[in-house]
Parts: C-alpha cells; sequence; structure tokens
C-alpha cells in the first residue's frame, strides 16, 4: 500500500500555524485529553472500585475480559522456574547487549544520586521500601523499560521491587521481559496489566502486596489508573503514549528525520512531529515519511498512526520555531541544527530528554545512554521530569535543638503561636523554659 500522507498539514503561514498549534493542543495535552475522555475516565474508575473491594477475583475477572487470559489467583504470579528458564534462553549476543546498557543506565544513575549525600545538617534521604514496575508488552515486548524503571530503584537501595507487564505471549509474559527481571533480581512478577493491575498493586489483594510507588511507561487505561490512585501510591510522571519533536534546519538529513519520526509512529500509538523553518526540508521530509514507512515490518499500524498523530509545522524562523517547541513540551525533543544544536538546545526549557545533533536519535535514549526513556507526556513535562534514581528515595526533616538553642528562639516561637490562636503550642516552648 502507498502513503501519501496528504493529511499531514504543513502549516506556512501565520494563521495556519496557530491552527495546528491548537490542533496538537487537542491531541496531546493532558488537559485535553482529560476533558474529551471522561468515558474512560469513568471506565478505569470502576475498574480501580471494583479491585479495591474484590481483590483477586475482579482482578481475574479483567484479566480474561480485556487480556483473554483465564488465570486463578494461584496463577497471576509467575514461577520463578519460568524466569529462571527465560534468562537461560536469551541468546548470548543479546544477553551481553542487554548487560552493557544495564551498566550504561546504572553508570548514569549512581552518578546523579543524591540519596547518599545526608552530610547535609536538617535533612535525611532514605529509599522506598517496595515499588512496581509498570512493563508494557501489549503491542511489543519491552525489556527495556524493565531496565530504564528498575535499575533506577536499584541504585536507590529499594528493597522490594515486583512488576507487572501483560499475558499477551502464550498467555503468559514475552520471555525477554522475564529474562530481563531475573538479570536484576526481581523474581517478584505478575501476568496482569491495565487498571486492574494498577488496582491490584496500590490496594493490595489477598496474594498481591500493596506497594508504595508505581512507576512506568503505559497506555490509557494504565496511566489513568495510576492518576487515579495517586496519593494511595505514588508515581512519577504521566508517561505514555509516546511522542517526539524534532526541531531541524536545512542542515539536517530529510531521510533521518523521517526515520526518527516514524519510530515513534512505530509504538502506535506514538506521534512523530516536525517543527522547522524550511519549507524544503518539510517537502523533503514528506517524501521520506512515503518511501520509507512501507518498508517498516509494521508498515500499515506505523502510517495509519503517523497521519493520526503526526505533524509538520513551517514556521518563520527558528525563534518561532523554538518557542513552539517551548509551548509543545515534547517527551523527546530532538534538535537537528548542524553547528547550531547545541545552543538551540540551550533555549529549550520544556522536554522529558533532549537529543543534541544528528547522531543522537531517541534510540540510543531508549536503550543505550543511561536516562531512563521513562518520560512525561502529553506535554506535562513543563512541570514532571524523567525517571530517576532521586524517584525512589523520600526525606525526612531532621531538627535537633539543645537547651540553648531552644530558649534564644523561645520568644519569637511563642510569639508566632499566640498569633496564629495555639496557646498549646507555645505553651510547650514555655514550659521548658521554667526553672
Amino acid at each position: 500500500m502507498a502513503w501519501k500522507f496528504d493529511d499531514i498539514v504543513i502549516a506556512e503561514s501565520v494563521s495556519d500555524f496557530e491552527e495546528k498549534m491548537q490542533q496538537l493542543r487537542n491531541e496531546h495535552s493532558m488537559g485535553d485529553y482529560i476533558r474529551s475522555h471522561g468515558e474512560i475516565i469513568e471506565r478505569v474508575r470502576g475498574v480501580v472500585e471494583d479491585v479495591a473491594c474484590n481483590g483477586d477475583s475482579a482482578v481475574i475477572k479483567y484479566t480474561e475480559k480485556f487480556d483473554g487470559v483465564k488465570l486463578t489467583a494461584g496463577q497471576l504470579r509467575v514461577p520463578e522456574a519460568d524466569m529462571k528458564k527465560a534468562h537461560a534462553d536469551i541468546e548470548p549476543e543479546l544477553m551481553g547487549s542487554i548487560r552493557k546498557a544495564i551498566a550504561n543506565v546504572k553508570k548514569y544513575q549512581s552518578e546523579i544520586f543524591i540519596g547518599d549525600k545526608n552530610s547535609c545538617p536538617g535533612i535525611r534521604y532514605s529509599p522506598l521500601k517496595r515499588v512496581c514496575l509498570c512493563i508494557p508488552g501489549a503491542s511489543a515486548p519491552l525489556p527495556s523499560s524493565v531496565i530504564m524503571t528498575a535499575v533506577p530503584a536499584i541504585v536507590a537501595g529499594v528493597e522490594e521491587i515486583a512488576a507487572i507487564s501483560a499475558p499477551r505471549y502464550g498467555g503468559s509474559i514475552h520471555p525477554v521481559i522475564l529474562g530481563v527481571c531475573w538479570e536484576l533480581g526481581i523474581d517478584e512478577v505478575y501476568r496482569m496489566s491495565g487498571a486492574q493491575a494498577v488496582a491490584a498493586v496500590a490496594w493490595g489483594t489477598e496474594t498481591i502486596e500493596k506497594v508504595d510507588k508505581i512507576v512506568g511507561p503505559g497506555g490509557d487505561y494504565v496511566q489513568l489508573a495510576i492518576r487515579e490512585c495517586f496519593g494511595l501510591v505514588d508515581t512519577v510522571s504521566f508517561a505514555g503514549p509516546s511522542d517526539v519533536l524534532i526541531v531541524a534546519d536545512d542542515s539536517a538529513k530529510a531521510a533521518w528525520v523521517a526515520a526518527d519520526m516514524l519510530s515513534q509512529a512505530e509504538h502506535n500509538p506514538g506521534a512523530g512531529i516536525l517543527a522547522t523553518p524550511s519549507k524544503a526540508l518539510a517537502d523533503e521530509v514528506l517524501k521520506e515519511l512515503a518511501k520509507q514507512v512501507v518498508k517498516l515490518d509494521r508498515a500499515e499500524e506505523t502510517a495509519r498512526c503517523l497521519s493520526e498523530f503526526g505533524a509538520i509545522v513551517v514556521l518563520g524562523s527558528m525563534k518561532k520555531t523554538v518557542a513552539f517547541a517551548n509551548e509543545f513540551a515534547a517527551e523527546h525533543l530532538q534538535i537537528q541544527c548542524g553547528e547550531k544544536s547545541r545552543e538551540i538546545a540551550g533555549r529549550i526549557k520544556n522536554a522529558g530528554a533532549i537529543f543534541i545533533g544528528a547522531y543522537s536519535p531517541v534510540a540510543v535514549g531508549d536503550y543505550w545512554a543511561g536516562p531512563s526513556h521513562t518520560l512525561p507526556t502529553r506535554q506535562t513535562t513543563k512541570y514532571f521530569s524523567a525517571v530517576t534514581s532521586n524517584d525512589f528515595i523520600k526525606s525526612s526533616s531532621i531538627i535537633e535543638y539543645d537547651k540553648d538553642q531552644l530558649a534564644e528562639s523561645a520568644g519569637d516561637i511563642v510569639r508566632l503561636a499566640m498569633t496564629e490562636g495555639l496557646d498549646a503550642h507555645a505553651k510547650s516552648v514555655e514550659i521548658r523554659q521554667k526553672k
């Protein structure tokens, strides 16, 4: 099938730009998503409430309904024997690559970790006790997501790490996902996904122990369920579906830009967007998209996804292009502007991860470089950040006064307490000043 992508709008005029900008906001922003998906939110809420009240039986019911797999409560957790076998069956070359990726991520996450810096008076950091990782496995198995969520938690010193993933591979979880879990020392893995799985680990069931935090990418039902359970458990951000915004000028290679757009559309759903001041580049990228997509293994799904969520926006200047990028607040932001790439990167304020230069495709971050690929989406990079080892610690404030310090401050403390009408607060200080 030939794909012309006639519905990918190339916006040239200011009015076209504003119209396209609003369209992109509607398609990709969190606020517009929540406003337009009330029915899904209510369905997710119903699943979460059902699991909270009925535990394992509700999880089993929804796993059969949504994943087409009938399990008993005892079958939700993957047996250790299955995990050992999956680990042993990973071919040596792939295992070598997995171990190198783990080492890269561990090095980066260790270097940025602040949880071992307890020398500063007034604060103490401690790791979370128990967390759960959401590992996508429905449309494609993503063992890389195990590495990118588990390694930061391991670096932070989390005691217990559980994982959930869809039982879409012969009624179980893809063996490479299981093998990577075993490689990382994670032996608590559950054959469940979606809102029911999130609710199970957030509330706890008869067979599944409650966790303190849920982290990981996932589809709308997973992310909305995590949002529904926030406060009962902690989370990091809204991580899914995926997007990339490519800022490029005439120096960029159209074939490379097109390949990068397709790499996100391949997620199905996933958004690939180009913002550029160059009409010539836009035209060439459009041709390359049609040429390259037919050669992909998942050509039809990728093309349809790109047609639905992709865009090429041509603006009058790089200044306007950067402004567009900061307003769009992409999950992945690539800058392919030749020698100007690093300077332009310095002007970007809102992005989950910034990939500088022509030789830094998103795949380098997805698998290899060290930062986690679990990033905020739907324009939430204006206030959320990438997952790091520092997301798996919490801090406690430390206050320790001696007799003289309290005496020196007593008058001010009492005065402030009495201003608020809290005389018991004041008296708790005054009683210590009596001889």
